[in-house]
């Protein structure tokens, strides 16, 4: 196995917790907190659809889609453009509302512009410094695995609430 291959296999795997935990539910639903400061569904994958479109962006040197194809103007959220949702308050958590179809059109542009840049990715390359403000130096490696890592966190998280969300509609 390529490692392109193995980064597009875990990019994919990534996409359908994704689906998973976002496909058929309504703004409401993906906007329950199940306490006053739990994050919802939707800022789940909002944020981490925003490191995932940040970080791959940076590694890469392209736009992030956020600001370049107009994701940022169709959410209208009152954030910076550089907002990500870390260190973000709890009322800033609950701010983010969107329905599905928004949050998984924004998931996909960025999961096929993950896709592009990773398909001709080598071994070697996964050895490229992409950040030396951290000690020691990230590499393109250690890079995609911990927004990988991230990415799963959180997919895992928000389906933790959608089963919540789910059975609580049921009583």
């Amino acid at each position: 196995m390529k490692s392109a291959d193995l980064l597009l296999d875990a990019f994919g795997r990534v996409r359908e917790a994704v689906y998973g935990a976002v496909e058929g539910l309504s703004e409401d639903d993906l906007a329950v907190r199940i306490d006053p400061d739990a994050n919802s569904i939707a800022w789940l994958v909002w944020h981490l659809t925003r490191i995932q479109d940040d970080h791959v962006a940076d590694a890469f040197g392209t736009d992030q889609v956020w600001t370049s194809d107009g994701w940022k103007s169709r959410f209208g959220l009152p954030f910076p453009a550089r907002a990500t949702g870390y260190g973000q308050s709890s009322k800033q958590v609950g701010q983010v509302r969107a329905p599905a179809e928004l949050l998984l059109g924004y998931y996909d542009a960025v999961h096929e512009r993950t896709l592009a840049c990773v398909a001709d990715v080598t071994n070697a390359d996964l050895d490229r410094i992409v950040d030396d403000s951290w000690d020691p130096p990230v590499s393109l490696g250690v890079r995609l695995v911990s927004v990988i890592a991230e990415d799963n966190q959180h997919a895992g998280q928000a389906a933790y609430v959608r089963g919540v969300v789910e059975r609580g509609q049921s009583r």
